[in-house]
């Protein structure tokens, strides 16, 4: 069998030594971001993703060779094992090929062949099988068979027909062509059960509904699951009589001239409907579900990338609100730094209606802290308390609001890292603390929170829970590394996914720091409990110092290649110390006078890697979030009584989904871009800010229809 490298690289399209090296780095106890970062040399400078397929492709190929090997010794166990069968399972490429060989030899349940075997009827269910001809009549044939536990001849063909008719559905080409005209052509057909009630019509859709196979798009087919599992929905997948007769037929087909043809027709009409397809309809499905799963689990991915690196809006002192109606509204002020300054909770709507008094409390909280910025959370009584923010900020100068996901603020004010953060804060008010630091720096904020409860997907409860979490870590994993972390201010929740750390080093990091004081070195760092070599390596270049001792901590520069860097400021003139803004025109003189790849042979260094260090010597520390558009901040509030045809408007993507993209425009309710209104070649992300037009508003359905504007 080929090599996994030589496996991988042909499904990848990549070159073969790259993926080799990957799997190297991979196996030796590398983690994705430090590959993809540090040792860009090796990879060919593959990106996270890249990596990250690599590592899939490896471990489903790691589980078919498992799997195989599993197949292979029951077999054996059995003595079944031919030369022949051997060959096909060690050539198999897919799970479901191996498990469509492996289906005759599967040990089962009593089934009713395994009881006509029991009673000695497997030689004439191969009599049928081979479709012998004898000059015997049927009876004759039958005779031999027949014994206290069969005592007729009807007995007899019914109990070899179950034999044949498992043969049949078990033969592993018979299956796989079944199969293949099921996904190709097969219908699903679903309607609705009368006996369940569907209130709010969430199924209407599906009532009566059918499609090919091969045109179900994802998210019908979870919403298909869904309603079938709350059981308002009936589905069924059929195949054409003559797609699967003419698989079967390949195989079994009755000859004329033998006396047991007419049972061998009898054998395939029973395997079809009993059990082959059946059994097809259910691999179908599962196939279904599982790429559905697969592509709203990526979309979840996406989602929570684009949300985890929205721009983080520094130097603001934030007052937050965590927006409600009876229990009224929780207020927070935090510092720049996310220190919480006071709270209080104001009552300005029904069923107090405190309005005025609502407003004396927040500009009072404003004068008195200096507040530039008013965060929102979007959730229940939102627009209410927006109207309440826009009066405040017609008559203060300099300050803003904005509109904040508030997913996950309840699940994060309850939990033990909260309490701990958080002591002396009733739970109620701890949610709008996470308002305000959301507006500051999303990031740091959202990782305390577990990605499936920021809401940023559909059906997310549906689809696989471990799929799910580790595509969902891996993108908070991705995003933190890339931005990088300040080891001396993040929080555990933080330090948690950068590169090669996890909770326990976490945890002991920030205790550590709480009792030795800041860190001024990242060499610092070693003197943690437990934190070996290994650790170091892995996380050091993603672990940011300001102010130590060494400037080059506060880079994105590994300290492996710190004598590549000091040397390359020597050689330009300049010094660790000297301020990214006096290095510009040293290190461009250096650049055009000496050739990249003279310049790192001399260094004893890779291109890549030299290319990174000069970025990173005129740019230490950037976060690659500054690059994006900041969140919108506004001064007043827009109701759907204000929306109009034809008006265009800034928006928030606040979700993206097969269909389009919800779009938060400033009214109480998000527009829909269809996906025919966006480009073909514009790929959103949540956070994007775009420019949109009113096409169509519903006020009865609360529906805003939104139409792409083409900047000029």
């Amino acid at each position: 069998m080929p090599n996994y490298d030589q496996k991988i690289a042909r499904q990848l399209q990549l070159p073969v030594p790259q993926v080799a090296a990957t799997l190297q780095l991979l196996d030796a106890g590398n983690t994705l971001p430090f590959i993809a970062r540090y040792r860009k040399e090796a990879t060919g400078g593959l990106d996270e993703d890249a990596i990250r397929q690599i590592l899939a492709s490896a471990t489903l190929l790691r589980n078919v060779d498992e799997r195989r090997e599993t197949i292979l010794a029951s077999i054996e166990e059995q003595g079944l094992l031919s030369d022949d069968l051997r060959s096909q399972i060690e050539t198999a490429e897919t799970l479901t090929v191996l498990e469509d060989l492996y289906q005759p030899y599967k040990p089962k349940r009593r089934t009713r062949a395994g009881i006509a075997r029991e009673k000695g009827l497997q030689a004439l269910a191969d009599l049928i099988l081979q479709q012998t001809r004898s000059s015997q009549t049927l009876a004759q044939l039958v005779h031999p068979f027949l014994n206290e536990q069969v005592p007729t001849v009807e007995d007899a063909l019914d109990g070899a027909r179950d034999i044949v008719a498992e043969v049949i559905s078990d033969h592993p080409d018979v299956r796989g062509h079944v199969r293949l005209k099921a996904q190709r052509y097969g219908l699903m057909r679903v309607t609705r059960i009368d006996e369940t009630p569907d209130e709010k019509g969430v199924y209407r859709l599906y009532y009566d509904y059918e499609s090919l196979v091969n045109r179900l798009k994802p998210y019908q087919v979870l919403a298909i699951n869904r309603g079938e599992q709350e059981k308002v929905l009936r589905v069924k997948i059929e195949v054409a009589e003559r797609d699967w007769r003419q698989a079967v037929e390949a195989v079994f087909r009755a000859d004329r001239r033998s006396i047991v043809a007419g049972q061998l027709e009898l054998a395939i009409d029973d395997a079809a409907k009993r059990l082959l397809l059946p059994a097809i309809e259910r691999d179908v499905r599962s196939t279904l579900s599982e790429q559905a799963e697969q592509h709203a689990i990526a979309v979840f991915a996406n989602n929570l990338r684009g949300l985890l690196s929205q721009p983080p809006l520094v130097g603001h002192t934030v007052l937050g609100i965590d927006p409600g109606f009876r229990t009224g509204c929780k207020v927070a002020v935090v510092d720049p730094t996310g220190k919480v300054l006071t709270t209080s909770t104001i009552y300005p709507h029904d069923p107090q209606r405190q309005w005025s008094q609502a407003l004396k409390t927040l500009e009072a909280l404003v004068s008195q802290h200096r507040v530039s910025l008013i965060a929102i959370g979007n959730g229940t009584a939102s627009r209410e308390t927006e109207q309440l923010a826009a009066e405040l900020t017609r008559t203060r100068e300099g300050v803003r609001y904005m509109m904040v996901n508030e997913a996950g603020a309840s699940v994060y004010s309850a939990s033990p890292l909260a309490r701990a953060e958080l002591p002396e804060l009733d739970v109620t008010l701890r949610g709008a603390v996470s308002i305000a630091r959301r507006a500051q720096d999303p990031l740091a904020e959202l990782v305390k929170i577990d990605p499936q409860s920021i809401g940023v997907g559909l059906y997310q409860h549906d689809v696989n829970q471990t799929q799910l979490s580790a595509a969902l870590d891996g993108v908070v994993e991705t995003v933190v590394n890339r931005v990088g972390v300040d080891v001396n201010s993040a929080s555990p929740a933080l330090l948690t996914h950068v590169a090669g750390i996890g909770p326990k080093l976490a945890e002991r990091i920030v205790a550590y720091r709480d009792e030795q004081g800041p860190f001024n070195e990242r060499t610092g760092l070693k003197k943690v409990p437990s934190l070996g070599p290994k650790a170091f390596e892995q996380a050091a270049g993603f672990l940011r110092i300001r102010d130590g001792k060494n400037p080059l901590d506060a880079s994105a520069i590994h300290p492996e290649s710190y004598p590549a860097a000091q040397a390359l400021l020597k050689r330009a003139g300049l010094r660790p110390e000297t301020p990214s803004t006096e290095r510009t025109a040293a290190l461009a003189r250096l650049q055009t006078t000496q050739p990249l790849e003279q310049l790192a042979a001399e260094l004893n260094t890779g291109v890549p890697t030299l290319s990174d260090i000069f970025e990173q010597l005129l740019r230490p520390g950037r976060d690659p979030r500054e690059d994006l558009p900041l969140p919108i901040l506004r001064s007043d509030v827009l109701s759907m009584d204000d929306l109009r045809t034809g008006l265009q408007l800034n928006g928030t993507v606040r979700n993206v989904v097969d269909f389009g993209a919800f779009v938060d425009i400033g009214v109480k309710q998000d527009g829909l871009l269809h996906r025919s209104q966006i480009p073909r070649d514009m790929t959103l992300s949540v956070g994007d800010v775009i420019m949109v037009e009113i096409l169509q508003v519903e006020q009865e359905r609360g529906r805003i229809s939104l139409g792409w504007v083409t900047s000029e």
